[in-house]
């Protein structure tokens, strides 16, 4: 078959947000053990991509996409639930690119899988001491991006032989002995140690292909020329128990990458990033007096989404909004102007006059109540205990009075909280 070129980063861009609002909706959700999504996440994000999955029959962003909020702080597990965090909710108002770029830095250190598990062919990786850490091949990977010049293709084999003379070596087996516990069909005859350290292309090609393929390129950091999988590679048939095997891994049929503009922003080769124009909106919603909104048109499963967060869906086509719903979007993190923005870009007609003034006053409501986050309540045995707390030096800035015997402390500055009161003499029980 012939290759498919994908460029990446116009996707990302957008994919960011899309998935962001998926998870708002609390429809994402994840193993609370290995914090993987569930199938059904994967079916979600990848009916929200804006070019769908790279393969239709094959998870590889849309599997990535749940992981990369966890890695980057951006959601947590709520039980099985992924959920944002403040942090999250805050990406929804911040520049995409600034976004993407932080997910890749966090990722080589809070990756919440070892990529190579992926690599399901490969079986013992659950023997003891069989897999190396994930953190420095992580690292050895995302350095490789240094190696693809800007705006131009390299062949992976190309890649594979380069890495390792720049002293890239994202080792898998932890050991030699590591290497035998690793095989192919059987235990005993498909051992990887027969191949000793020749196995490079299957072991760390192999990890390399998955971080690249279903990370960088989800992120839109590299533009990818691949083809399907079955028969794309050859490099591992001289391993016993191949011959039944049609590939080694899903992506082996990445063939070449091309670091694109935010790839060269997100690895520091680039200070700066100027993104493309964003696409205008079609003009697809009607925005009644009434505070319907009317879909007139097909609408992106992200349109979708934002409407489901702010209104109430009546029909297919038809969401209200009201008081009641701006607040609860506003309890999840969301803004009223963010959906004023919304309506306007995409309305047929101007938005109402009404709606506008109801934005404004839900707007205006929400900021009558800031949350100052979780605190730390020490409660003193009197009011000259708390008055002598409140005053002192090193504890005035730490802490904020409440009635008369009790502190508020900040838990990100307890462990200085605590060093002061020790040192006055009030350490706390």
């Amino acid at each position: 078959m012939p290759p498919t070129i994908r460029c990446t980063e116009p996707e990302a861009l957008s994919n960011v947000a899309a998935v962001l609002h998926l998870c708002a909706t609390g429809q994402l959700r994840c193993s609370a053990t290995t914090r993987r999504p569930s199938a059904a996440t994967v079916q979600a994000v990848g009916e929200i991509l804006v070019a769908g999955d790279f393969y239709p029959d094959e998870a590889i962003a849309a599997f990535a996409w749940p992981l990369l909020l966890q890695a980057g702080g951006l959601a947590q597990l709520e039980g099985s639930r992924l959920a944002l965090t403040t942090r999250g909710r805050a990406a929804l108002r911040r520049p995409a690119h600034e976004v993407i770029r932080e997910l890749w830095h966090r990722w080589p250190r809070k990756a919440p899988i070892d990529e190579f598990s992926r690599i399901e062919q490969v079986k013992g990786q659950k023997a003891a001491a069989a897999l190396s850490a994930a953190g420095p091949r992580r690292q050895a990977v995302a350095s490789a991006l240094e190696l693809c010049p800007p705006g131009e293709w390299i062949g992976v084999d190309d890649l594979f032989r380069q890495m390792p003379r720049a002293g890239l070596h994202p080792t898998v087996a932890r050991s030699e002995r590591g290497l035998w516990k690793l095989y192919l069909v059987d235990p005993q005859y498909g051992s990887l140690g027969y191949d000793g350290y020749h196995s490079w292309p299957v072991l760390e090609g192999r990890y390399t292909l998955a971080v690249l393929f279903e990370y960088a390129a989800t992120l839109g950091l590299l533009d990818v020329e691949y083809v399907p999988p079955a028969g794309a590679r050859d490099d591992f048939r001289h391993q016993w128990g191949a011959d039944d095997l049609d590939a080694l891994s899903r992506y082996d049929g990445l063939r070449a990458v091309r670091l694109t503009a935010l790839g060269a922003y997100a690895a520091g080769r680039t200070t700066g990033y100027e993104p493309p124009p964003p696409a205008v909106p079609d003009r697809v919603l009607q925005v009644l007096s009434n505070h319907d909104v009317v879909a007139v048109a097909d609408l992106a499963p992200a349109d979708r989404m934002v409407l489901d967060t702010f209104a109430v869906r009546s029909s297919d086509r038809v969401w209200t909004f009201s008081a009641a719903s701006l607040l609860a979007a506003v309890d999840a993190g969301r803004t009223p102007g963010e959906f004023a923005a919304f309506l306007a870009a995409r309305s047929v007609h101007p938005v109402p006059a009404a709606a506008r003034t109801l934005f404004a006053d839900v707007e205006a409501r929400a900021e009558q109540v800031r949350d100052l986050g979780v605190r730390r309540v020490l409660e003193c045995a009197d009011a000259s205990v708390a008055t002598l707390l409140e005053r002192d030096r090193s504890l005035r800035r730490l802490v904020t009075r409440v009635g008369e015997r009790h502190l508020l402390v900040d838990p990100t500055a307890e462990p200085k909280a605590r060093a002061a009161l020790r040192a006055l003499g009030y350490p706390l029980g």
